[in-house]
């Protein structure tokens, strides 16, 4: 786990550079219009999506080490790419692999991890510990992105891109030096098994909307401080180093609300109402200036941070838990691909109801908060039914079997 930690928090370096430099990169050295960079992102993103329920089945088939190291090498191979782009059709043919195997990529990444540690409690304790390496190479990436970005010269650029590209080698080294999990023979074809296990996929829908709260803080925020108060633009950068110390610290304490089933389903739905009374903070600040409203903002900021640290451990106590562990890479691929459609249109419902709604809109995103909470502890029980049989049938111990050769439960 400590080599997968470390090649984690140097690719989210990568990561924190590109995403800071990304869109400068295309429209002002490649010269790309900027209208080309958002279609072949969304293609590239809607393509993400449909492959990552494939890829995890690949996984779950051909193991889940070496799929995400190959994964890994061809991301890398297309960052560096990038430096070759000169047109449309470049630009599309490197953007599709390079995005859309993000998301089955984080698929492949769980399964990696769950097939390695086996207590349900401790996979999410390690895979918290994964996303603060992650938001520490962020934070990390996005400082050395400024520079690149003060520097705003096409070999600032170029270096930045050689940086990335050469994290990518760094995570599928580290990745090359665990071992290789146990292979389990799936009953039923991964994807098939997922895509026809219902309670599961509700479960994973229902959950999916509170990642909703992550364009809070990217798109909603910066709305709503120009669009609808007076406060400083500023404050919107103020609340996000703040959400980032915040899961830093303390991403691994709250996986300790998520060590059942039952706890996480609370967890989720305690995570939907503090997010939810978040929105109704911001919505007060309207028209609002002075210390009084920047106050009421960093209230709502720490009320956003305890709901996004809630549903991210939900969401692996439920998601982990509930998978079939000789399909974890489907069943993760498809977490991961509803997520993604979630943060497709994320942007767009804040950029609806915030930005054109303004006070009202925050209190409809509220109301979505609440109606995607609310059913996830009746959804969990319902999963959790479906595969009770299952698990008393494969915890018979020896002691129930008698000389006749049947058992007793």
């Amino acid at each position: 786990m400590r080599s997968l930690l470390w090649g984690r928090g140097v690719s989210a370096l990568g990561d924190g550079l590109w995403f800071t430099i990304w869109a400068l990169y295309f429209t002002r050295i490649a010269g790309l219009p900027p209208i080309t960079v958002g279609a072949g992102l969304a293609v590239a993103s809607a393509a993400g999506m449909a492959a990552a329920v494939p890829l995890g089945a690949l996984a779950d088939r051909a193991g889940a080490r070496p799929v995400l190291v190959v994964l890994t090498l061809v991301r890398g191979a297309a960052m560096a790419a990038y430096l070759a782009v000169g047109g449309t059709w470049s630009f599309v043919a490197v953007t599709i692999p390079f995005t859309a195997l993000a998301t089955g990529g984080t698929a492949v990444r769980t399964a990696l991890i769950t097939g390695l540690v086996t207590d349900s409690a401790e996979r999410v304790r390690v895979l918290a510990q994964q996303r603060v390496a992650q938001h520490v190479g962020y934070a990390a990436g996005a400082g050395l992105g400024a520079l690149v970005l003060t520097a705003d010269a096409r070999w600032a650029y170029t270096l930045a891109i050689v940086v990335n590209a050469a994290s990518f080698l760094v995570l599928a080294a580290a990745t090359l030096r665990v071992p290789a999990p146990a292979a389990r023979p799936a009953e039923r074809p991964p994807a098939r098994a997922v895509l026809g296990d219902r309670p599961y996929l509700a479960v994973v829908a229902a959950t999916a909307v509170l990642s909703l709260c992550w364009a809070m803080l990217s798109a909603g925020l910066p709305l709503w401080l120009s669009g609808w108060t007076r406060l400083p633009l500023g404050l919107g950068g103020v609340v996000v180093v703040l959400s980032s110390v915040g899961i830093a610290l303390f991403q691994v304490p709250f996986a300790r609300f998520a060590r059942t089933t039952a706890q996480a389903a609370r967890t989720a739905v305690v995570s939907g109402v503090v997010l939810a009374a978040s929105c109704v903070l911001l919505a007060t600040t309207a028209g609002g200036a002075g210390a009084g409203a920047v106050t009421i903002v960093v209230l709502a900021a720490l009320l956003h941070i305890v709901g996004e640290l809630g549903y991210v451990a939900a969401g692996w106590g439920l998601s982990v838990r509930l998978m079939r562990e000789d399909a974890k890479g489907a069943y993760q691929g498809v977490t991961e691909a509803a997520t993604a459609t979630v943060q497709m249109v994320a942007p767009g419902v804040f950029t609806l109801a915030v930005g054109g709604l303004g006070a009202p809109g925050w209190l409809l995103v509220a109301a979505v908060f609440l109606a995607a909470a609310a059913p996830v502890p009746a959804l969990t029980r319902w999963a959790v039914r479906t595969r009770e049989p299952a698990r008393r049938a494969t915890h018979v111990t020896p002691a129930a079997r008698n000389t006749s050769g049947g058992a007793t439960l």
